[in-house]
């Protein structure tokens, strides 16, 4: 991987440690579990008092979260001498064990609640093929473990990894942040290319947009990868010492700014990206005090083990919440009423069994596979410690 001349004005990645940025993972991992889980508070709200668009649309930004984490964090530890092979690999390794445990887990689930396993709804996300299909049922078919569709996107992140850094690498740094705005750009105009996509089929769950128009600016890959790209921008922005000095308050602010009209968004334009540039603010800004040895609040003991099963949380809900105590697989059960109290417990053992099953996924599939299959030579983050090392999951 080729590397510019210039060599960072702040300490590198090899002296530094990024502890917020894993407990910020975790953050983000919750934001996607309430996005799945809160519209049982509002069952039965008027339509004046209902926040389902609040709900759902943070669910968005702690996934646009993770696309900009993945390629911040993998430009951070990023090594010339690392090889394409063994960095494919690790990423490989990363993902794929989790995956399909989980995946297998769910089919099980699935037959035994008498819930139909199709081809559609099952063989693409083995592969992690199902965001490259603009088929509903392939992508959100009931009872399948439809969060994974995002390791789609990821995978193609990871195989173009390294043409990305040779490209990004080539900019001078004075330019960085014109190529950041211009990527953010990029992102705005993604809702307005895809009204001139067919409005046939309409999303299953109704609303004022097409199926394609969804998939095109929330799943399709290409679009996705840049987020990625912008991380990877900002991440060459602190090693070049050209970052922008902004606080992680104003950041956060930023960001919650973006999330509040984003919901108030119509149709397609809800589902974009809006956040983008907030969050990688505020990735850069959490990465810079962890680099100057300032504290966050985010980068302590617990939150750091909570954002190290962060990724085994994330693909590991959504069967809890399709089979457990929300039993979200049956329509009958799934749309009823509930009472705030029974809202309340049902959401909480969800929480809590997540949590559970991620703990377990961690030590007993990610960490072994990662500690058997992902060692290679040469290390892609020779000498940096594990919680920058990590901080990239496959979310």
């Amino acid at each position: 991987m080729e590397r510019s001349d210039e060599a960072p004005a702040r300490p590198g990645p090899a002296d530094s440690r990024l502890p917020s940025l894993t407990g910020l993972r975790f953050v983000a991992a919750m934001t996607v579990l309430c996005a799945h889980t809160g519209y049982l508070f509002f069952m039965g709200a008027s339509p004046a008092h209902d926040p389902t668009d609040y709900i759902f649309a943070v669910g968005g930004v702690g996934l646009t979260f993770f696309f900009v984490l993945s390629g911040f964090i993998l430009t951070y530890v990023a090594r010339d001498e690392d090889t394409r092979s063994a960095f494919l690999r690790r990423r490989l390794v990363k993902i794929f064990p989790n995956h399909l445990v989980t995946l297998a887990a769910t089919v099980v689930l699935m037959l035994a609640a008498g819930v139909t396993v199709s081809f559609t709804n099952t063989a693409p996300s083995v592969l992690l093929l199902q965001s490259w299909l603009p088929v509903q049922d392939a992508i959100m078919g009931h009872g399948t473990n439809s969060p994974s569709w995002s390791l789609t996107c990821e995978l193609l992140f990871y195989v173009c990894f390294p043409w990305l850094l040779t490209l990004v690498r080539r900019i001078r740094p004075e330019r960085l942040w014109g190529w950041t705005g211009a990527v953010t750009a990029a992102i705005l105009v993604v809702p307005f290319i895809a009204q001139l996509l067919p409005d046939r089929p309409t999303m299953w769950w109704g609303g004022d947009m097409s199926w394609w128009q969804y998939w095109f600016v929330y799943h399709f890959p290409p679009v996705r990868m840049l987020e990625f790209v912008l991380g990877i921008l900002v991440a060459r922005a602190v090693l070049s010492g050209r970052w922008i000095r902004i606080g992680l308050l104003p950041a956060g602010l930023l960001s919650v700014a973006s999330y509040a009209v984003l919901a108030q968004l119509p149709g397609v334009f809800a589902w974009m990206s809006l956040s983008a540039l907030p969050l990688a603010l505020v990735i850069g800004a959490a990465a810079t005090r962890d680099i100057e040895g300032r504290r966050t609040g985010f980068g302590n003991r617990a939150m750091v083990w909570l954002g190290e099963i962060s990724f085994a949380l994330y693909i590991v809900h959504y069967p809890v919440i399709y089979y457990g105590p929300m039993r979200a697989v049956d329509p009958e059960h799934a749309f009823q009423i509930r009472s705030f109290a029974e809202a309340l417990r049902d959401v909480s053992l969800t929480f809590g069994i997540s949590l559970a099953l991620a703990w377990l996924l961690y030590v007993t599939v990610e960490r072994p596979a990662m500690r058997r299959w992902s060692r290679g030579r040469p290390p892609l983050a020779a000498g940096v410690p594990g919680e920058a090392r990590d901080s990239a999951k496959a979310l």
